[in-house]
């Protein structure tokens, strides 16, 4: 009788590669003093390479706070970020702010373009900033102009645009640096139901072609619908994920 082979088993998990990771975040001001706010209590969560997640939560939740210190645009009081496996919550500030110029989009409800500049101009202008050769800086701003669909707006300033051709905008510049992530804050607050949706999908598209992590914070049902996972804050904490 013949003894079977013993068959091994080459399936192995997929290692997960995480974009963002935050460990026991605090966020406290007036620490010691009778008026201390908890704005942050012990956050820790985890975002894999190219997922869209929402971080959702009233009006005092918590959401933008982490936003801001998740991105380095704040400081924590206590514990560790980590984007693309480095902790930049103990970078000095000039290796956080260079970093984050490098490594991360921001896309605001405000718009946040320079007024006097075309769009041409204010896309490529985080290139220009980091010193990247002007030739090539303008070539790419064009591309991603283009591949947000205003190709035929290169030239006009954001007054001469409606809000979603200005958030089109806004995503194209946050694309500029090849972003390990995107942060949106409210990404269409100041938009019609319409537009929002156009301006969702493109983000979609974005994420699909590219694999760009989008950490998206609204209070919107409508727009979180897009995301593929939740995290639900209250009182600077997460309650459900």
């Amino acid at each position: 009788m013949k003894k079977q082979k013993k068959t091994r088993n080459n399936s192995t998990k997929k290692k997960r590669i995480f974009t963002l990771r935050t460990t026991d975040l605090w966020k406290i001001y007036n620490e010691g003093d009778d008026n201390e706010v908890n704005a942050l209590r012990g956050v820790s969560i985890e975002i894999e390479k190219g997922e869209v997640v929402a971080i959702m939560g009233e009006s005092g939740s918590g959401k933008t706070t982490l936003l801001n210190c998740a991105s380095g645009i704040d400081i924590p009081t206590r514990g560790d970020v980590f984007i693309a496996g480095k902790n930049i919550a103990n970078m000095k500030d000039s290796v956080r702010t260079k970093y984050r110029a490098e490594k991360m989009g921001f896309v605001f409800q405000t718009f946040n373009l320079i007024p006097v500049l075309s769009s041409l101009e204010n896309v490529e202008l985080p290139l220009l900033i980091t010193r990247r050769e002007p030739k090539s800086s303008r070539i790419r701003a064009k591309e991603l102009l283009d591949l947000v669909g205003l190709g035929d707006r290169l030239d006009h300033k954001p007054s001469e645009l409606s809000g979603g051709q200005r958030q089109r905008v806004t995503i194209a510049r946050a694309l500029v640096n090849e972003p390990e992530v995107i942060w949106a804050d409210e990404p269409t607050g100041n938009l019609d139901t319409k537009t929002a949706d156009q301006i969702m999908e493109l983000l979609m598209e974005i994420n699909r072609k590219m694999g760009t992590t989008i950490v998206m914070v609204t209070h919107s049902n409508q727009i979180a619908k897009f995301a593929q996972r939740k995290i639900l804050m209250d009182s600077g904490a997460i309650v459900s994920r």
